[in-house]
């Protein structure tokens, strides 16, 4: 099944190691190549489509050659309409997590496949909920676990996620930062 696309240079243009981590599960052979970008988007851009634009971005830096596959994505965690990004500090973390405590947020990536003549996006969206969490609970995971570098400040794989999350309604593995399914059925058609 995979046998057409692995003949093919799939490029990952990702530092995730969580994204790395999920195409690697899917028995797919790539390289890691990131070219920097700043991520800017239009300021009354709605937060929906955000991801999927930042996606569409970081692949315009590439020019894929005839046999080359370009992966990119974006994730952005949205809460009443509110972009949530990854912390800056524990501080932060902290807050973040209080917001999202009882409450439902939707975790939005979007993906971007670049081929030499073909380039098409797409995005996937999650509603995920967390329990009350105490301030114990958000100290613990803070001071313990890294959400530095996670959208929203926490990883569902986390202890965060395996103590918190009390429902969610879409692709799981899309809140760790790639719509798998999705994905997968995009790149079998190549």
């Amino acid at each position: 099944m995979l046998k057409n696309l692995n003949s093919k240079i799939i490029i990952l243009a990702s530092q995730s190691t969580r994204r790395q981590d999920l195409l690697h599960d899917l028995g797919i052979t790539f390289k890691v190549i990131v070219k920097p970008i700043k991520e800017k988007f239009p300021f009354e851009m709605q937060p929906h489509l955000i991801a999927e634009y930042l996606a569409k971005m970081k692949s315009s830096e590439f020019n894929p050659k005839k046999n080359e596959i370009i992966i990119t994505a974006d994730t952005v965690v949205i809460h009443n309409k509110n972009i949530l990004n990854k912390p800056k500090n524990t501080k932060e973390a902290k807050e973040i997590l209080s917001i999202l405590s009882g409450s439902y947020h939707e975790v939005v990536t979007g993906v971007c496949i670049n081929q030499k003549n073909n380039k098409f996006s797409f995005s996937e969206l999650t509603k995920v909920r967390f329990k009350a969490l105490s301030k114990k609970e958000i100290n613990y995971y803070v001071n313990n676990f890294n959400p530095m570098d996670k959208a929203g400040a926490y990883g569902i794989q986390d202890w965060i996620g395996k103590i918190g999350i009390k429902s969610i309604e879409g692709c799981y593995y899309n809140v760790m930062g790639l719509p798998l399914q999705k994905l997968y059925n995009y790149l079998i058609k190549l």
